[in-house]
């Protein structure tokens, strides 16, 4: 394994990390299954941490994608 394998590992640990730090932005399962909270077009704003972890993610995400092309450009 190359430098850049760990480079992905790590990278793929902090995604998980940070999509864990989200709060939960429905019901769950119940809510699906019974209807409830049809409220599926309002518009809620994420402020202070929540939306600093979701720009993180966000961030982590374009990262691990440009990474995976770059390892498979390299192993060719």
């Amino acid at each position: 394994m190359g430098w850049y394998d760990y480079l992905l590992m790590v990278i793929c640990v902090i995604i998980i990390i940070l999509s864990l730090l989200q709060g939960g932005k429905s019901e769950g399962a119940s809510g699906a299954i019974t209807g409830g909270g049809m409220n599926i077009f309002v518009k809620t704003k994420e402020r202070g941490s929540e939306l600093v972890v979701t720009y993180l993610t966000l961030a982590f995400g374009v990262v691990f994608l440009f990474t995976c092309i770059l390892i498979t450009v390299m192993h060719q």
